[in-house]
């Protein structure tokens, strides 16, 4: 039903055993790893054990499914307290070998032909008895018997027992059965699944008939089929397979934690082994509600058992006075440039000759004003005007000063004479050029000279 609900191609968590299904947890690895070992050594018993629906029967399915049949020859058997003739008739039918009216000395001569018949086409003989735990001592004793045919050396049969967690006690608390644990070359114990293969598993399965994310599953949900299964393979089938159906039902697209939970509940009051599920654990966590309660509590404690007014609220050191950003050094107030740093009143340049056009050639422009002030009396007035800057030093002393004003001035007068005779120079030129005396070049080569 619940198939065609959600489009998926046949019933993923079907209880019978299917190898298509096989999923490769830990411990289902390890044992197909110790099979593994049983078949290259091709001698003795192997046993694994598992709680019921731990996989052991899928787990043969698949071992069925990989090996070579040209190289390997099976017979299974599930016993059901089988004694050990009705045994013994089981596996010489496994043989191709008619058991009627064969006593038992005649029946174990025609299984050992059976067996080299076996060899003798290039195949070894693997017997694999599932649910071995029922079985008598006298069936084991006689399966003992059996895997001591061999030829050239070399074992004719291998004997893989599976069985419940009782078998393995049986088989380390029976004195009986001392010279078959001889012959155990390996054991190993199916565990439930861990937690975190409960998802991957499922996602396989699903997978396998065609599952595209419908239903969606939260991880709350998988949380509760672990709970609600142990992570036992079988109980897990049982119960995904019933949450599906649910969810058919009640039309969900999701299922969640408490869908899970609902149907775990359903279950219990059909099985009496199986235990509900608390629902409030698996479901998405309720938004911050219960916070505000659990916050309030703290603080009615706090009032009653801590009267130290809020426990180190106090040390919070008074914000410092704000260190007084260190009076920024007040952008030191703008310190009188000592004299050495004003800058000289602006100089005269030097003039230089860059191809004047033709018609200020003919006309200098009025240059003379400086040189008319120069001459009429260098009186200290254009000087005298840096003076004030040199604001309050109280390290200078005025006659140093007027000394300094007097070699400037001096200087001044010296660059004026010198730029008087440049200038009339330069005239000179410029009237030689303009009568066409001289080139343009030679007149600026000797102006520069």
């Amino acid at each position: 039903m619940y198939e065609d609900h959600y489009g998926l191609s046949g019933r993923p968590f079907a209880l019978t055993p299917d190898p298509r299904f096989w999923f490769d947890t830990a411990t289902h690895r390890k044992a197909m790893a110790y099979l593994g070992y049983g078949l290259a050594q091709g001698e003795g018993f192997i046993v694994i054990t598992g709680d019921v629906g731990a996989g052991k029967t899928t787990l043969v399915g698949h071992l069925m499914d990989t090996l070579d049949a040209t190289r390997l020859h099976v017979i299974k058997i599930v016993s059901t307290q089988i004694e050990a003739d009705d045994l013994l008739r089981m596996v010489a039918g496994g043989l191709d070998v008619d058991s009627d009216g064969l006593t038992k000395a005649q029946l174990l001569v025609a299984i050992e032909r059976g067996l080299h018949a076996t060899a003798r086409t290039g195949r070894r003989t693997l017997l694999i008895v599932d649910e071995a735990q029922a079985l008598p001592v006298s069936s084991l004793e006689e399966l003992r018997m059996l895997s001591n045919f061999q030829t050239g050396g070399h074992a004719l049969l291998q004997i893989f027992l599976l069985g419940q967690p009782e078998f393995r006690e049986r088989l380390h608390g029976s004195d009986r059965l001392e010279q078959l644990r001889q012959r155990v070359i390996a054991m190993h114990h199916l565990d439930p699944m861990e937690r975190e293969e409960v998802e991957p598993y499922m996602r396989h399965r699903l997978g396998v008939v065609g599952w595209e994310g419908r239903p969606h599953f939260t991880p709350d949900a998988f949380t509760a089929f672990y709970a609600g299964s142990d992570g036992v393979p079988r109980r897990l089938n049982q119960l995904a397979g019933r949450v599906l159906l649910y969810g058919a039902i009640e039309q969900l697209d999701t299922i969640d934690g408490r869908a899970v939970a609902t149907v775990v509940a359903d279950i219990a009051g059909d099985m009496p082994g199986v235990r509900p599920i608390t629902v409030p654990a698996f479901v998405a966590e309720p938004a911050p509600g219960p916070e505000p309660e659990v916050a309030a509590e703290p603080e009615a404690v706090a009032e009653t058992f801590a009267p130290e007014p809020e426990p180190q609220a106090e040390p919070l050191p008074e914000p410092e006075p704000e260190p007084k950003p260190e009076p920024e050094p007040e952008a030191e107030a703008p310190r009188p440039l000592p004299i050495a740093h004003i800058p000289p009143p602006a100089e005269p340049r030097p003039i230089r000759l860059t191809r004047p056009e033709p018609v200020d050639m003919v006309s200098p422009p009025p240059m003379p004003e400086p040189v008319a002030t120069v001459d009429a009396a260098p009186e200290p007035e254009p000087v005298t005007e840096p003076e004030p800057v040199a604001e309050p030093e109280p390290v200078v002393a005025p006659e140093p000063v007027q000394d300094d004003l007097a070699t400037r001035i001096a200087a001044l007068e010296a660059r004026v004479d010198e730029q008087d005779v440049a200038l009339r120079r330069v005239l000179t030129l410029l009237v030689d050029w303009a009568e066409g005396e001289q080139t343009p070049d030679t007149a600026a080569q000797a102006a520069e000279g």
